[in-house]
């Protein structure tokens, strides 16, 4: 569409609505729930995200009361360890994150002037699994069954059934069961901020927030599933006997620490870069310039990255680990000191060189930085193994951790919130009640969490439910319960103030007087599609740099204005450089990740309960959710090739290969899954490394050479059918490649039984020793992938025979073989581990 157009007043009326019938909510409470637009997906998310941090905290108060005074009674030892570990679990999994992940999927479609992020029903499918699985785990206190055993879960107390009660399962398989959404959510984002930013913002003009949640979710693929690898091992334990942390038949409880610290650790810097990321919008916004040092807080943020995966050991120096270990993680656990003060400083530098405008978000903004500062000095002090010594499992460990997670994820998602609040719903918060529930929480933070560093160093040991008074301790813990309450009713000065949002007048547009994307949206305008059109980006702050740049937003004279199929659309870019490369179709309103979301959920919940047919049931329920999901909502063949965007350009409807979104969330989706593989392949050299035998002597039954390199061969010979069937297919070769699908289901199946019969054959006992349990579990891994592969297989077979893949539209097989890649890495290892290292031990 041309400039000229976009002068015709009743050209523009007749585009903004189609634009607001293509993209209104659907009317009626249940099918609102059906809507997968990114904002109202994360308005969702984050409401549920807040909502779990508010029952945290009231957990929190209540362990606070009862060690306000020595020997005091008001909860039982049982209820207490119930109490922190619930409170530390939701904390960690159902707000710190959650909370991340709700706020980007909110705002970044803003943020890069997309219309929504590529896969809505994603993260729809996310939120629905974090919202059954958070109910399902908060909810156990209600029931005297939550987690008893700290929010870490330390084997062996937690492993062994005889010690610890169903909370130990329902920790374990309702928090896997969040993690998917974690992970579907980081898909969502990586392939949002690679793939749909507008033509022109090439990398080094992206926004600041979009570099950090780049970063922090490649961080969550590499972070969670460690993680995940963990949790299979001790469900395996607990629901099996197998016993791979039970140190009598071989095992050892310290594997647990390390798959949970690799996790763990970057955990923190997970919650805390995004709140940094907060504070690279806001501080340019008030300091009026551009921020300072953008390519180093880039290299900053890589870097914290890097160095927080590094450091997870400094969580174990107590547990008998070599010197030299010691050494090495504590000189990393002060490295990162290094990238995080850069990003502090440059805070500060624009601060210095700018003219500040004081405003309540920058108030939150600096105090936060104050707690966050005191946090990382004891961090410093706790890096030093000697000292870690002294003060491990102390109430000062608790103090640094409290520190630093509210000064840099709790205060700085209020100084967010008070910013993006007029964003959100066009009203702002009042500065009012928003100083005064600063002072509050600062004061009250500072109160709580202050004096646990002379309780700690005087010997107050964390997670217990009480203490003599001899200690001399309770004018401190007194102390500590008293912030608590001060902080507690700084957090309900600010619920009050969002209950009174309601009543408060739309205010202007960008009230802020931000230079970034996301201010775009009018909220006085009844839209919900985001921007007015996709606009051409030749600066970081374009509202500041770029002339008339709103006007010709408003005014459609950008790309994409209009929506003349009556199609939900958006624009696919390179990655690099955001060259436009096609228009995606978006998801519409569907009830189906809601369904899935809860079909999976019944998987996890059933085992939970041991009742397996019932989550068998629900596996194949999730199975079909799946396929339906698939076939009637991906890779639409579209009714025309191509359709003008504006400016005189013209870019096509469908796209696969690498260039697609579907091709990277593939890719990335199997990252995490290689990620999950590498934990259990930890595992397995993890007990090599602590048994001078192993296999054990004495133990006869191994899988052999033969049946794992049939296994591998057979593997790799449905790889090869996958690849040839995608190149025969590309030239016209339909027939063939049918054939060649064919043959890869049927190798796909001879992998299975080749790659189970070496463990089955050979009379591996499971639960004799730790070396056929995970000898098994890797078999059975790359046999369940094997399995994937058949379905996946299948799935591109049928679709070809439907007629929905042709070799012009060919998504679907191109898409699998980046499995199938991953698959055929995974059979290599797995096969050359478990049926060559009995022979070179």
């Amino acid at each position: 569409m041309s400039l000229h157009a976009q002068d015709d007043p009743e050209l523009r009326r007749a585009q903004e609505e189609r634009l607001r019938a293509v993209w209104a909510p659907p009317t009626g409470i249940f099918l609102r729930w059906t809507d997968t637009n990114n904002d109202r997906v994360g308005v969702w998310y984050t409401l549920t995200a807040f909502g779990f941090m508010l029952f945290a905290g009231v957990l929190a108060l209540i362990m606070r009361t009862q060690l306000a005074a020595p020997d005091n009674d008001l909860v039982s030892a049982n209820t207490f360890n119930q109490l922190f570990t619930l409170h530390g679990s939701m904390m960690m999994f159902l707000f710190a994150v959650p909370m991340f992940e709700a706020v980007s999927i909110l705002i970044l479609p803003q943020l890069l002037g997309a219309r929504d992020l590529p896969f809505p029903r994603l993260s729809a499918f996310g939120y629905w699994s974090f919202l059954l699985g958070g109910v399902f785990v908060s909810g156990s206190i209600f029931f005297n069954a939550a987690p008893d055993g700290g929010w870490f879960m330390y084997p062996p107390l937690t492993t062994r059934t005889d010690l610890s009660g169903l909370g130990a399962d329902i920790w374990m398989l309702g928090l896997s069961f969040i993690e998917v959404s974690s992970v579907a959510a980081a898909v969502e984002l990586i392939v949002g901020v690679l793939k749909c930013r507008p033509p022109g913002m090439r990398l080094n003009l992206m926004p600041l927030y979009a570099w950090y949640i780049l970063v922090v979710a490649v961080m969550i693929l590499f972070a969670f599933p460690p993680l995940i690898a963990g949790d299979i091992l001790f469900e395996m334990e607990r629901l099996l006997n197998w016993p791979f942390f039970d140190a009598s038949r071989g095992g050892d409880p310290i594997l647990w620490q390390h798959l949970f610290w690799i996790f763990g650790h970057p955990e923190v810097y997970i919650i805390f870069l995004p709140s940094i990321a907060l504070f690279a919008m806001l501080v340019p916004t008030f300091a009026r310039r551009h921020l300072l040092g953008y390519p180093w807080i880039v290299l900053a943020a890589v870097g914290t990255a890097f160095l927080s995966f590094g450091l997870w050991v400094h969580h174990m120096f107590t547990t008998g680990l070599p010197k030299i270990s010691l050494a090495f993680f504590s000189a990393a656990s002060e490295a990162v000191v290094i990238p995080t003060g850069v990003q502090i400083f440059v805070f500060i530098a624009t601060l210095w060189a700018g003219r500040v405008t004081w405003s309540t978000p920058l108030l939150y903004a600096t105090g936060s930085l104050a707690i966050f500062v005191i946090g990382g000095l004891t961090g410093v002090m706790v890096a030093v193994a000697p000292f870690d010594w002294q003060a491990h499992d102390t109430y000062f460990v608790v103090a640094h951790l409290h520190y630093v997670l509210i000064g840099g994820t709790l205060m700085p998602l209020f100084a967010g919130l008070y910013y993006y609040w007029p964003l959100i719903t066009g009203k702002k918060l009042s500065d009012r009640l928003g100083r005064t529930a600063f002072w509050m929480l600062f004061v009250g933070a500072n109160l709580t969490f202050f004096p646990m560093h002379f309780s700690g160093l005087e010997g107050m040991p964390r997670r217990v439910f009480t203490y003599p008074a001899e200690l001399g301790l309770g004018g401190l813990n007194l102390a500590s319960t008293l912030g608590a309450y001060l902080f507690a009713a700084g957090v309900a000065v600010i619920c009050v103030d969002l209950a009174l949002s309601p009543r408060r007048r739309v205010g202007e547009r960008n009230p802020w007087n931000a230079g970034t994307l996301e201010w775009l949206e009018d909220p006085r305008a009844d839209d919900h599609w985001g921007v007015r059109c996709v606009p051409l980006i030749s600066s970081r702050y374009p509202l500041w740099d770029q002339p008339d740049f709103v006007k010709k937003v408003d005014e459609g004279r950008f790309f994409l204005p209009d929506a003349e199929e009556g199609r939900r659309e958006t624009i696919v870019t390179t990655v690099l450089d955001a060259r436009p490369l096609s228009v995606i179709r978006l998801g519409t309103p569907s009830f189906k990740p809601m369904l899935t979301a809860i079909a999976l959920g019944g998987v996890f919940i059933f085992t939970t309960y041991h009742l397996y047919w019932a989550a068998l049931a629900c596996a194949f329920a999730t199975l079909a959710m799946v396929l339906w999901w698939l076939w009637t909502g991906t890779a639409e063949i579209p009714e025309k090739e191509s359709k003008p965007i504006g400016h005189g350009m013209e870019l096509p409807l469908y796209i696969s290969g690498s260039s697609s979104p579907g091709w990277w969330a593939m890719f990335i989706t199997m990252m995490a899954d290689a990620t999950a593989f590498s934990g259990l392949v930890f595992g397995y050299y993890f007990f090599w490394t602590r048994h001078a035998d192993f296999p054990p002597e004495g133990m006869d039954a191994a899988p052999g050479m033969m049946w794992p390199m049939i296994a591998m061969a057979v593997g790799l010979a449905s790889w090869a059918a996958t690849i040839g069937a995608r190149e025969v297919h590309a030239r016209g070769g339909v027939g063939v490649a049918r054939l060649l699908l064919g043959a890869g289901i049927v190798l796909s199946g001879a992998g299975i039984c080749s790659g189970l019969a070496g463990p089955w054959l050979s009379g591996m006992d499971p639960e004799a020793h730790v070396y056929p349990a995970i000898v098994w579990t890797l078999a059975i891994w790359t046999a369940a992938h094997s399995g994937v592969a058949i379905i996946m297989q299948g799935y591109v077979l049928a679709r070809s025979l439907a007629g929905k893949m042709t070799p012009r539209y060919d998504a679907e097989i191109r898409n699998i073989t980046v499995y199938m890649h991953f698959f055929a890495l995974t059979a290599v290892v797995t096969y050359a581990t478990i049926g060559l290292f009995p022979e070179v031990a």
